[in-house]
């Protein structure tokens, strides 16, 4: 008890993690500067003058070391591998001057990753809002290993564009869930004609692309990992 009381423990405190190497050492030291904490502002476990690193320094050091462990397993999809996968393509003819490129840009994408034209099918429905129900019939059918789905909703002068912009995403939500195959979202959802424009081949790019893009990464995430 004697020690414990002696100024001279009160100067090993700050460097205690270089100086104390066992133990039972390093707790009496501990249990001393808990006892001296109500006498002194100068103690402070998780001061960074005492050489104790911080609980967000500490938290933020593992998460790396767990990232980098080599024991952690990432899977992902291949954009290389297109080859023997097979894709619908569900397609609203309104806006089909939209609508159209969007399927240009998806079908040239797919030849990019050596998709064969004959492993590519085009189901034409009348609009966005009639999308899901055909995806989901197509990805229950087996016999694709993902579903595009594309089409442009442009909005008007009523609420009208808020329901079918809205039905689209859930549909096509929905039909990948209910179906247990991926079915991508490529409906455009736009201000104006010139947005839509913009985006299926314009100065925004084409969003058909993208979402055969997507498309090719989930079924080969599917096909080759997760089934």
């Amino acid at each position: 008890m004697k020690s414990l009381a002696s100024p001279p423990c009160l100067r090993l405190i700050p460097t205690a993690h270089r100086q104390l190497n066992s133990r039972q050492s390093s707790s009496a030291c501990y249990i001393h500067g808990g006892a001296s904490a109500n006498k002194s502002n100068n103690l402070s476990f998780s001061s960074s003058a005492s050489g104790f690193a911080s609980p967000l320094v500490v938290e933020k050091e593992l998460r790396s070391s767990f990232v980098q462990t080599a024991a952690v397993r990432h899977v992902t999809g291949s954009l290389i591998r297109g080859e023997g996968l097979r894709f619908a393509i569900v397609v609203a003819r309104f806006n089909e001057v939209v609508t159209k490129l969007l399927l240009e840009g998806a079908i040239e994408t797919f030849k990019k990753y050596s998709v064969r034209e004959e492993d590519i099918e085009v189901i034409w429905v009348p609009g966005s809002f009639e999308i899901g129900v055909v995806a989901q019939n197509l990805g229950k059918s087996g016999k694709f290993h993902a579903v595009l789905c594309i089409g442009a909703v442009i909005r008007g002068d009523t609420t009208h564009y808020d329901a079918v912009a809205n039905s689209a995403a859930s549909g096509v939500l929905s039909a990948g869930i209910n179906s247990g195959v991926p079915c991508i979202f490529g409906v455009l959802t736009c201000e104006d004609m010139d947005q839509a424009l913009n985006r299926s081949g314009g100065k925004a790019g084409n969003k058909g692309a993208e979402t055969a893009l997507t498309a090719l990464e989930m079924a080969s995430l599917f096909e080759h990992h997760l089934n």
